[in-house]
C-alpha cells in the first residue's frame, strides 16, 4: 500500500479506516487537477514540493495518513538467512467536534499502528505481531525528525548528516532485533513533479520517499539465540489523505534490489472487475538513485501457482513474474518472485486485515538468482473497499 504499501500498500486495518498502501503511480493523462484539502479538511500533496531534510523524515499531521515501511534480509555469520519487517503508521482520528457529534466517549488526536514480522529461512518459520495505541499511549511520531514508537519499537535517525536509521523491534517473546540503517544510494522521490497518483479522484496522490538500498548491521534474537547479522533493507516513508477507491479491489506491491546494484519497484491496483487500474506503475532505480516510470500498460504481474492461507481462508497468487522493459537495454525483461516460505500472511488479529508480505528471491528468465526481494498481496482476504469507506 501498501508501496502505494506499502505496502504498501501499506496495510493496515479497517479499525483505522482509510489507509492507503504504498507505490509510486505515475499520473494517467486524463487526470483530474488535485484539489488542495479532502472533503474532512486534510491537505492533499501537490506538485512541485520542496522537501528539506531531516524536517520531512519526520510527522506531518496536516495529513491523514502516514507510514514508515523497512523490509529487509538478514544473515548471520553461520550463514542462516532471516527476513523482516517493520512498519509504524500514523492515521489522524476524526475531527474533535466530528468525534464529539458521533460518539462521545472517543478521543480525537493521533492513531498509531506498527507491523513487526520475521522469517527464518531455514525453517520456515514466521513470526509477526501488531500493535494499536493512540496517542499519548505508547506509541508518537515526531515533528521535524525521523523518530517514530510503538510500545518497546522503535524507528529513529541517529546521525542526520548521513541519514543513519535504529530500529528496534521484537515479536513477544520469541524474538528481538536492534539493526542500524545506512543508505546506501540518495534517497529518491517517486511520481511525477513530485507526486504519486492513486487513483483519478483529485484526492487520490501521495508523498512518497524511499531508500531503496540500506546497508544493515546489528543483532538478532531468535529464541535464546543471540546473532549478530548483516543485511540490506528497502525503506518507504508516504504520506497521503487519500482512501482506497471504491472500484479497487486490492493491490499487490513488489520491491527488488538486483544484484548488479539497481532496485526495481512494480506496484499493481487491481480492480473488482479483474482489471489493472491504468494508475499502477513501475519504476527502476540505476546505480546513481536516477528513477524511470513505466505506465500500466508497459508492464505485466502475472503469477504461475496460488498458495492458501490455513487460517484466513484466502488464495493468494505466488510466485510473481514481472515482466517489463529493462532501460538500459531497451528489451523486455522477466523477474521470477519466488517466496523464501509460503506461509508469510499477517493475520490482522489488531487490524482486522489478513494480508501477505514475504521475502523472495528473484530470478531471472533461465531460473538463476539474481537478488532479493519483497511482496505484498492485500485484498485476498476480504473486500477491502467495504472494509475502508
Amino acid at each position: 500500500m501498501a508501496g502505494a504499501r506499502r505496502s504498501g500498500a501499506r496495510i493496515a486495518g479497517a479499525i483505522l479506516g482509510g489507509w492507503m498502501m504504498t507505490g509510486a503511480l505515475v499520473a494517467a493523462p486524463d487526470a483530474p487537477p488535485l484539489a488542495l484539502t479532502t472533503s474532512d479538511g486534510f491537505a492533499v500533496p501537490q506538485p512541485g514540493r520542496s522537501f528539506e531534510f531531516p524536517r520531512d523524515h519526520g510527522s506531518h499531521p496536516e495529513f491523514k495518513i502516514e507510514w514508515w515501511y523497512v523490509t529487509g534480509h538478514l544473515e548471520s555469520a553461520e550463514r542462516r538467512r532471516f527476513g523482516f519487517q517493520a512498519t509504524f503508521f500514523r492515521r489522524a482520528a476524526p475531527r474533535a467536534e466530528d468525534v464529539a457529534a458521533r460518539d462521545p466517549d472517543l478521543l480525537p488526536g493521533q492513531v498509531y499502528l506498527a507491523h513487526m514480522a520475521l522469517l527464518e529461512v531455514r525453517s520456515g518459520r514466521f513470526l509477526h505481531q501488531e500493535r494499536l495505541n493512540r496517542e499519548g499511549w505508547e506509541a508518537d511520531a515526531a515533528l521535524g525528525e525521523l523518530a517514530v514508537r510503538n510500545g518497546p519499537w522503535s524507528l529513529v535517525m541517529t546521525e542526520p548528516e548521513t541519514e543513519t536509521m535504529r530500529l528496534r523491534g521484537s515479536i513477544r517473546s520469541e524474538a528481538a532485533f536492534e539493526l542500524e540503517l545506512v543508505p546506501r544510494k540518495p534517497l529518491v522521490v517517486f511520481g511525477t513533479d513530485g507526486v504519486s497518483r492513486k487513483g483519478r479522484s483529485d484526492t487520490a496522490a501521495s508523498y512518497y520517499l524511499t531508500f531503496s538500498r540500506l546497508a544493515v548491521t546489528g543483532q538478532l534474537e531468535w529464541g535464546t539465540e543471540t546473532l549478530a547479522v548483516t543485511g540490506q533493507a528497502w525503506m518507504d516513508h508516504e504520506i497521503s489523505s487519500s482512501q482506497l477507491a471504491e472500484d479497487q479491489a486490492g493491490w499487490d506491491w513488489a520491491s527488488l534490489q538486483l544484484d548488479d546494484g539497481r532496485e526495481v519497484m512494480a506496484y499493481r491496483l487491481r480492480l473488482k472487475d479483474g482489471g489493472t487500474d491504468p494508475f499502477s506503475t513501475l519504476a527502476w532505480v540505476d546505480r546513481d538513485g536516477a528513477v524511470r516510470h513505466y505506465t500500466a500498460r508497459e508492464f505485466s504481474w502475472t503469477t504461475t501457482g496460488t498458495w492458501s492461507s490455513p487460517r484466513s481462508g484466502a488464495v493468494y497468487p505466488l510466485p510473481v513474474v514481472l515482466v517489463g522493459e529493462d532501460p538500459e537495454t531497451g528489451e523486455k525483461t522477466s523477474f521470477r518472485l519466488e517466496p523464501l516460505a509460503l506461509d508469510q500472511e499477517l493475520d490482522g488479529a489488531v487490524g482486522g486485515i489478513a494480508y501477505w508480505e514475504g521475502a523472495c528471491r528473484v530470478l531471472n528468465s533461465q531460473g538463476q538468482p539474481i537478488g532479493v526481494g519483497f511482496v505484498e498481496l492485500a485484498g485476498y482476504a476480504g473486500d477491502l473497499a467495504a472494509r475502508f469507506q
